[in-house]
């Protein structure tokens, strides 16, 4: 299904007296500035507001996906996005609480804004008259010397309440510190915000509310020099109800970019989220209704084995980010590897992504089954690993293994390179054809 279709399908819901109400249910309102007159604002007219992602990594992962899609409802209220990709802060750097960024040299980064403004446009409407429209700081930074920005801009900023912000707060205390180049990050994020104002019109900016230190600065800096008043929201950091971080898996973000985190990959992620944590992310992730939602609450509380939660969950996300049809195969493939069905209907792509998810072991043309079962670690030994063939315990290609000493013919892999093998319901390792 294409971008257009996709975003034609979208809907808020109007269940709620207002839009303002509905964010307020999805949780997605962690901090604001007066609550009264955005309630006005978001239920009122329309209005210009942005939200800025600073190219760091040549994708954006499943964390900025809170904003993109708090950006969408917006939009589909009819209101005017700008999407913000940060050409020049990019080049600075937010401070870490930990250690100093290292910076990337401008030829990457300028390639990075790229590929995010692309990702950034496939989740909010070009058409229309609230269309977005993308913007890039450096337009505007790198057109200013230092002379000039230091005394119109530097002089509203007090050190004071700069050194206070956490993460400059953290880092004076280390044994790190923090450069000039970093602390001078969150005047160069707030002047985007008066940028913005003076040519854009814009009025409200959105972020993650680790942020709202530096949000709250350009609100602050928009009163002192034009004596106007604009807004500003932060949405909650996602948290996982156990504590772990929201998002990372063994280390490694959860990326947009199907080439960096497969939808395989990608749907699995949302596929295991816990019970404790499914139905907030149903509220903040996807477009179903309130109605929607809290029929699958139901069913979490009462049939939670049926996992479908979850299942709804992987396949909305999935389809936001990667189209229906991609959504449909991955959905499908899940099923076929952790159930009984025909892996030959699998597309090469997702069988292929599947596996690397999965783990493989490598199978030498003279390999017995067994001897790969102990490669693959589904067995401790060849006489463990007859023992679970005896008991109707391994499988290849979902097809129960008669034979522990058997060898794999060319027919048992899939595309001529990939088998599967599986013991028991859920311990499953591709086997790859050397």
């Amino acid at each position: 299904m294409s971008h257009t279709t996709m975003l034609g399908k979208q809907h808020n819901d109007n269940s709620f007296p207002g839009l303002w109400e509905e964010l307020i249910w999805r949780g997605l309102v962690k901090v604001s500035t007066d609550e009264t007159e955005l309630q006005a604002l978001i239920n009122g007219e329309g209005f210009v507001y942005y939200c800025g992602f600073d190219p760091t990594a040549p994708s954006l992962h499943v964390g900025n996906l809170v904003q993109l899609l708090f950006m969408r409802r917006l939009q589909l209220g009819g209101h005017s996005p700008l999407g913000l990709v940060g050409g020049s802060t990019g080049l600075i750097g937010d401070p870490r609480p930990t250690a100093e960024r290292t910076l990337n040299d401008r030829d990457t980064v300028s390639n990075w804004v790229n590929k995010l403004q692309e990702q950034i446009e496939v989740f909010l409407d070009s058409n229309g008259p609230n269309g977005v429209k993308m913007v890039n700081n450096l337009d505007w930074f790198g057109q200013v010397n230092a002379i000039d920005f230091l005394r119109d801009i530097g002089k509203f900023f007090r050190v004071g309440p700069m050194i206070r912000k956490e993460a400059v707060r953290k880092r004076l205390e280390s044994d790190e510190g923090i450069s000039f180049t970093e602390f001078s990050y969150q005047i160069l994020q707030a002047s985007d915000f008066l940028e913005l104002f003076r040519n854009e019109n814009c009025v409200l900016q959105t972020g993650g509310s680790d942020q709202w230190g530096n949000i709250t600065g350009g609100v602050e800096l928009v009163r002192r020099i034009e004596s106007q008043t604009v807004h500003a929201i932060g949405t909650p950091l996602i948290e996982n109800s156990d504590g772990t971080k929201f998002g990372k898996s063994e280390g490694n973000a959860i990326w947009l970019n199907p080439s960096m985190t497969s939808p395989f990959a990608f749907f699995q992620f949302w596929l295991n989220t816990a019970d404790a944590d499914v139905i907030e992310r149903l509220k903040i992730f996807t477009f179903l209704t309130k109605n929607e939602i809290e029929a699958l609450h139901i069913q979490v509380n009462e049939k939670p084995g049926l996992r479908a939660a979850q299942q709804k969950l992987a396949f909305e996300v999935t389809a936001l980010v990667h189209g229906e049809e991609i959504a449909e195969q991955v959905r499908d493939a899940s099923k076929i590897l952790f159930g009984s069905g025909d892996l030959t209907v699998l597309t090469e792509t997702v069988l292929e992504d599947a596996i690397n998810e999965l783990g493989s072991v490598d199978a030498q043309s003279s390999n017995t089954i067994a001897e790969l079962a102990v490669k693959a670690k589904l067995a401790t030994s060849l006489g463990d690993a007859r023992r679970i063939v005896k008991q109707n315990g391994l499988s290849i290609n979902n097809i129960k293994v008669s034979d522990a000493d058997a060898v794999l013919q060319n027919s048992d892999f899939l595309f001529g390179r990939f088998s599967l093998m599986r013991k028991g319901k859920k311990q499953l390792v591709g086997i790859t054809k050397v």
